[in-house]
C-alpha cells in the first residue's frame, strides 16, 4: 500500500500520495476530499485510508512505436520483429523463446520502462531465472538483452548498455558424457534392423550433428573421390508455439562446413540405401513422397525422417536393450574421446567435429586427454631425471 497524508489548503482537506513511478521517481499526486478543515479530520482520514487501499500506481502507456518511456516487455517484442530478417530462423527460435519465455514475463508486471530500466532491474531478473534455470541459460538471457539494448543504444533511444553493469553469470564447467569402445560396439548390436541403424553409425564414427547427419543429401557424397561434404542441416525450431522443419544449405558454423573421408564400410552401407530407395519409389508408385527425393534418410515412403523421431527413438532403443542413458547428441562425444585415447591431436579432432576454434574443442574434452598427459609425464621423466635416492624420512 501506498503511503499518504493529509494537507490543508484554502481551508479544505487534500489527500497526497507517495510513490515511485517505474523510472524510480518520486510521485506526490493530490485528490481533493471536498470537506473543509473544521470538523472533518476524522472523516478526511478515513478517505485517505481508502484511497490509499484502492490505489494502483498507474503504468506506463504502451507505446506502439518505438520510445524511451515505452515499456521495456514491449521493446523487447519490438526488437524481435526487427531481429527476424538478419538472423537464421533457428536463431530467431532461441530468441522468442527467451524472449517470450522468460524477459517478457518477468519485466511485463513491474512496468518498468525502456529508459528506466537499470542494472539492478537486471541482476534481480538474473537472480529470479537462477533460481529454476542452470547459469548456463541465464547467460544465453544475458546475451539476448545485450544484443537487444545495443541496439537500443545505437537508435539513440538510451544513453548507455545497463547490462554492461551487471554481473553474468558463472557457466558451469561442461562434461561431456560419452560411450565407450565397448559400450559402442553394444549400442551397433541392439541398433540392427532399427531405422536409426545407420544414422546412429553416422553420428558415432564421423561425430556428426543431429541436423548434420538428417541434412546428409546424395549429391554431397562423392563415390568416386570417397567423400562426404557437410553442407546442409535439417533441424526443428519453435515459433509461437508451433514446430517448424528447417532445411537449410548451411551448418552450425563456417567451420562446420567440411569434407571428410568416406571410409569403404559406409560407401557399402549408403549403396545399398540407395538401391533400397530406388526400390521403394518403383513398389510405391504414386504414394511415394517425392519432396525429399535428394535426401539420405528418409522412410520406407520417402518421408524424410524427423529430428525429434531420431532423439525419442534413440532413447527408446537404449532403454529396451539396457543400454546407459546418453542424448543423441552425446554419440559426438563418443567420438571425440575415441579419437583422444588413440592419440589423436586435439588440432585434427576440432577439424573432424567441424569446431570453429580449437578453444571450443579443448574446453570440452581436456578432461579426457589422458594420452597427451601421459606422453607429458614420459617425457619430463627422459627430460629431467631425478635422484635415486629416496628422500630422508624426517620421522
Amino acid at each position: 500500500m501506498v503511503s499518504g497524508r493529509l494537507q490543508e489548503k484554502n481551508g479544505y482537506y487534500y489527500m497526497v500520495l507517495s510513490y515511485k513511478d517505474a523510472t524510480g521517481k518520486r510521485k506526490q499526486p493530490w485528490y481533493a476530499t471536498g470537506l473543509p478543515v473544521k470538523g472533518n479530520k476524522r472523516k478526511a482520514e478515513e478517505m485517505l485510508r481508502e484511497l490509499r487501499r484502492g490505489f494502483t500506481p498507474p503504468t506506463p502507456e504502451r507505446a506502439t512505436d518505438l520510445s524511451p518511456d515505452m515499456l521495456f516487455s514491449d521493446y523487447m517484442l519490438y526488437w524481435l520483429k526487427v531481429v527476424r530478417a538478419t538472423v537464421e530462423e533457428t536463431t530467431w527460435g532461441s530468441y522468442v523463446r527467451n524472449v517470450q519465455g522468460h524477459i517478457v514475463p518477468y519485466f511485463e508486471g513491474r512496468g518498468i520502462t525502456l529508459v528506466g530500466l537499470q542494472a539492478r532491474h537486471i541482476q534481480s531478473f538474473y537472480l529470479h531465472e537462477l533460481e529454476h534455470l542452470k547459469a548456463t541459460s541465464v547467460l544465453r538471457l544475458h546475451a539476448n538483452l545485450h544484443k537487444a539494448l545495443k541496439y537500443a543504444v545505437r537508435l539513440d533511444l538510451i544513453p548507455g548498455n545497463p547490462v554492461d553493469k551487471v554481473d553474468r553469470p558463472k557457466a558451469e564447467k561442461y562434461m561431456a558424457s560419452y560411450y565407450t569402445a565397448e559400450e559402442m560396439e553394444q549400442l551397433f548390436e541392439a541398433a540392427k534392423g532399427s531405422p536409426l541403424e545407420l544414422i546412429i553409425q553416422f553420428a558415432a564414427f564421423y561425430g556428426l550433428r543431429r541436423s548434420e547427419v538428417l541434412g546428409l543429401r546424395w549429391e554431397a557424397i562423392d563415390f568416386a573421390a570417397k567423400t562426404l561434404t557437410i553442407r546442409h542441416i535439417v533441424t526443428t525450431v519453435s515459433i509461437d508455439g508451433k514446430s517448424k522443419l528447417v532445411e537449410a544449405d548451411r551448418a552450425k558454423t563456417k567451420s562446420s562446413l567440411r569434407t571428410l573421408p568416406l571410409v569403404a564400410a559406409f560407401a557399402e552401407r549408403l549403396q545399398a540405401l540407395k538401391a533400397q530407395q530406388a526400390y521403394n519409389r518403383k513398389l510405391c508408385g504414386n504414394c511415394y513422397n517425392h519432396r525429399y527425393d535428394g535426401y539420405v534418410f528418409v522412410d520406407e515412403m520417402g518421408n524424410l525422417i524427423q529430428p525429434d523421431r531420431v532423439s525419442d527413438g534413440f532413447a527408446r532403443l537404449l532403454k529396451a536393450h539396457g543400454l546407459r542413458h546418453i542424448r543423441f547428441h552425446d554419440l559426438r562425444h563418443s567420438c571425440a574421446s575415441l579419437l583422444l585415447k588413440q592419440g589423436v591431436p586435439m588440432k585434427q579432432i576440432q577439424e573432424w567435429l567441424g569446431h570453429s576454434d580449437i578453444s571450443t574443442t579443448a574446453n570440452i574434452y581436456a578432461h579426457l586427454d589422458s594420452q597427451s598427459k601421459q606422453l607429458s609425464a614420459a617425457t619430463m621423466e627422459q627430460a629431467l631425471a631425478l635422484p635415486e635416492e629416496l628422500p630422508e624420512n624426517q620421522w
